[in-house]
């Protein structure tokens, strides 16, 4: 059997304006991102402690929450995109899945999320676009 690993990010709160809400619709409290990255079994099970041998996760994280902050959006999806855009950028991610939910949805209660699920060959595309 194959070796697999990822990375897991589980209910970040970003920092984003995401949305046109009418004055009775509910507005989101917040965003949260659920972000796991397939990266080679090599970069987890490692032969000692140390960084050097490791995904170092740190920077896509910060560069996440400074994507977040840019201005306003219409869409989840636009920011989705810009994510996995951001993810292609960092050769060692191999496969990136991506949720986004907003909180709440209806009456305090409730999350509504969009999912991308990219696999090597679409990281690929995206970071040589033709």
């Amino acid at each position: 059997m194959t070796a697999t690993s990822t990375i897991e990010l589980r209910d970040m709160i970003l920092p984003t304006d995401i949305g046109t809400y009418g004055p009775d619709e509910p507005v989101p409290d917040h965003h949260l991102l659920d972000l796991t990255i397939s990266v080679a079994p090599a970069r987890v099970l490692i032969p000692n402690d140390g960084m050097d041998h490791v995904f170092d996760y740190d920077p896509l994280i910060a560069a996440i929450q400074t994507l977040a902050k840019t201005g306003h959006r219409e869409t989840q999806e636009w920011l989705i995109t810009q994510i996995a855009q951001l993810c292609a950028t960092f050769n060692d991610i191999q496969g990136v899945d991506i949720c986004l939910r907003k909180f709440p949805v209806a009456h305090a209660s409730g999350t509504l999320g969009v999912r991308l699920t990219l696999q090597q060959d679409d990281l690929t595309a995206l970071r040589d676009p033709q």
